[in-house]
């Protein structure tokens, strides 16, 4: 079996940054990519709030960017997907799609969140067009525009008022006949003059020829009054939450309610010696390429730390 100083579990922000640091301290680790090459950044289109780029940046030109910067200073970068893990004791053992498998002294984990959606064709097809899992990264955009947020909770309310801010009109499409936010949200959203709610109301399609452009939308789905008709808008944003790619740690790692892996403190450090965790994965608040790049960085001087006391040690 193959065995790597450090194995870094996913190639976005978080992980690119371990690897710049870690390879900039002399060790050599080695990036899977994942599930998604580049991480969830590489679904959105232009990058306007990461410092250095006054201009904005288009998100897969920035995850190049940072992909080669992680292979200068020495970081290895296999394209495969770890799909059974062993962290019951060091060194840590993964099986990947390929079959290989390796062992490693130090793991950082940074497999990221995949931002839940409702499983409409569209969504795909407008994926970067129109569609948005982000409105922070996003919103700019539609200054003065007509955007809908899915979602009923506190990530929606805060994403429309967020878009309020921005856009000209706002539809916050909820499947139920309640906001399931805090009061305190719901009074901003209700009382917002550029948020209109659509209770009841499910969204079954979109459409438009260059990019979003109006949605398909049903009032009370399957009722007796049930009513279908369209809106026009030219954003559509889910905020009905990530799911984190924490599954194959489960066994060994603790995580809240949501599946987010839980970290010591203000540290990357989980409760195994040696096994680190970084950017949205373990980040259920801010989810940003910044703060996930901040978190990377964090891993990487914790995980060059561990190793170097092991050597000094063994």
């Amino acid at each position: 079996m193959e065995h790597l100083d450090s194995i870094i579990l996913g190639s976005g922000p978080a992980g690119y940054t371990a690897a710049i640091y870690m390879g900039r301290a002399g060790f050599r680790p080695v990036i899977y990519e994942g599930l998604q090459p580049g991480g969830q950044l590489t679904t959105t289109t232009i990058i306007e709030n990461f410092p250095g780029f006054p201009e904005g940046i288009d998100a897969n030109e920035l995850m190049t960017r940072m992909r080669q910067q992680a292979e200068t200073f020495g970081a290895e970068i296999r394209p495969l997907i770890a799909v059974k893990a062993d962290l019951n004791a060091a060194p840590y053992r993964f099986t990947f799609d390929d079959g290989s498998e390796v062992e490693a002294d130090s793991v950082i984990i940074a497999t990221g969140a995949t931002a839940k959606y409702l499983g409409l064709a569209d969504e795909e097809k407008y994926k970067g067009e129109g569609v948005s899992a982000c409105a922070t990264c996003d919103g700019f955009f539609y200054r003065k525009k007509t955007v809908a947020v899915v979602g009923g909770g506190d990530t929606a309310c805060e994403e429309a008022e967020y878009l309020s801010t921005l856009a000209s009109k706002v539809y916050l499409i909820v499947r139920k006949p309640f906001l399931r936010a805090s009061d305190i949200m719901q009074k901003r959203v209700k009382s917002n003059p550029k948020i209109e709610i659509l209770f009841e109301t499910n969204t079954v399609g979109l459409f438009g020829n260059q990019g979003v452009e109006g949605a398909h939308v049903v009032y009370r789905k399957g009722e007796t009054d049930e009513r279908q008709y369209d809106i026009a808008i030219d954003g559509f944003f889910l905020a009905i939450g990530h799911q984190p790619n924490s599954n194959l740690f489960l066994p060994w790692l603790k995580t809240d309610e949501q599946g987010y892996i839980i970290t010591e403190g203000k540290t990357p450090r989980t409760v195994i010696p040696g096994v680190f965790a970084a950017g949205d994965v373990a980040d259920s608040h801010y989810q940003q390429a910044i703060t996930a790049a901040a978190s990377g960085c964090q891993a990487g001087m914790e995980a060059t730390n561990y190793l170097r006391s092991l050597r000094e040690n063994g």
